[in-house]
């Protein structure tokens, strides 16, 4: 068993293992979907993050003793101030022989590639967050200006600090929401209400990277999706739907997990999102058959 997707919530607090919902092969390849017996609301709950985070060094341990070969940490269960993005269990136990792989680098190559080619300039928010640094970081480099809302200065410099001097010219630090009145491309990663919403021109495009997606307020801007990819046509077995995606549509850090085990990575992928992988993530993921699904964005 090459791969497993480890998900989360159902249940609520009693002790219970990890379980299969859901199977599907790509080839040779055999993917599981293992989810958690725990509630979304519990894992912002100080008290409980201990025993959750022992459910998934639970699971994990037990795939490394079954042989599979990849695991990935879906929505809440990779949250960075849980257990950083899969970090602390691959700091625990460094002899692990699976992989643990957060996907993150796929689901931000997923958003970039949805950008017009033409973009010079955009409005992020969430701009210090794993996948918001690694798109200012990207986006500079390719001479996009990058506003980057955050009200820390020294968060923003931290960022900053990571581009090559010459490219650093284009992240530019902003505070407040009034700064994006005149982008039409505004990545969101952190909640926007009505009242930020509102701030932006006629015709902007909201891509996002937030979980839950923020509510669409907005009848003249379109409004992006999460990150997703569909299954390619090799995938055999797929019988249920991901959440709330159409069916073989499933989450960009799912697809990450499955791209890490056809291509055979070595390296376990937590913490910091390398930037230097993003376009080599993508293009694994086009070798392999994976494709954007047919988007739902639209003018209201």
């Amino acid at each position: 068993m090459p791969f497993i997707w480890l998900g989360f919530p159902v249940w609520g607090w009693r002790w219970a293992p990890s379980h299969v919902i859901s199977k599907y092969t790509i080839g040779e390849l055999n993917q599981e979907t293992w989810v958690l017996p725990r509630l979304a609301l519990q894992f912002f709950l100080p008290f409980g993050q201990d025993k959750i985070n022992n459910l998934i060094e639970e699971a994990i341990l037990e795939a490394d003793r079954i042989g599979v070969k990849v695991i990935a940490l879906g929505g809440l269960v990779k949250n960075e101030v849980l257990n950083g993005g899969g970090e602390l269990f691959v700091r625990k136990h460094p002899n692990l022989h699976i992989r643990v792989v957060h996907g993150n680098t796929l689901t931000t190559a997923v958003l970039l590639h949805e950008l017009p080619h033409n973009v010079d300039h955009v409005f992020l928010t969430g701009s210090t967050s794993k996948i918001g640094k690694a798109i200012a970081l990207y986006l500079c480099k390719k001479r996009v200006r990058v506003l980057m809302l955050t009200t820390s200065f020294e968060r923003f410099n931290a960022v900053r600090s990571q581009a090559p001097a010459k490219y650093r010219q284009y992240l530019e630090h902003v505070s407040k929401y009034e700064a994006g009145r005149f982008c039409k491309t505004w990545i969101i990663g952190k909640w926007a209400g009505y009242k930020e919403q509102m701030w932006a021109p006629s015709g902007t495009h909201f891509y996002q990277f937030t979980l839950p997606k923020i509510i669409e307020f907005r009848k003249n801007c379109k409004y992006g999706d999460s990150s997703a990819l569909k299954l390619p046509d090799t995938a055999k077995g797929v019988n249920s739907c991901e959440y709330t995606m159409p069916r073989r549509v499933v989450h960009a850090c799912h697809a990450g997990g499955v791209i890490h085990a056809l291509e055979g990575y070595e390296h376990h992928e937590v913490g910091a999102i390398d930037v230097d992988r993003l376009d080599t993530v993508w293009d694994a993921a086009m070798k392999h058959g994976f494709r954007p699904p047919s988007r739902s964005s639209k003018i209201h």
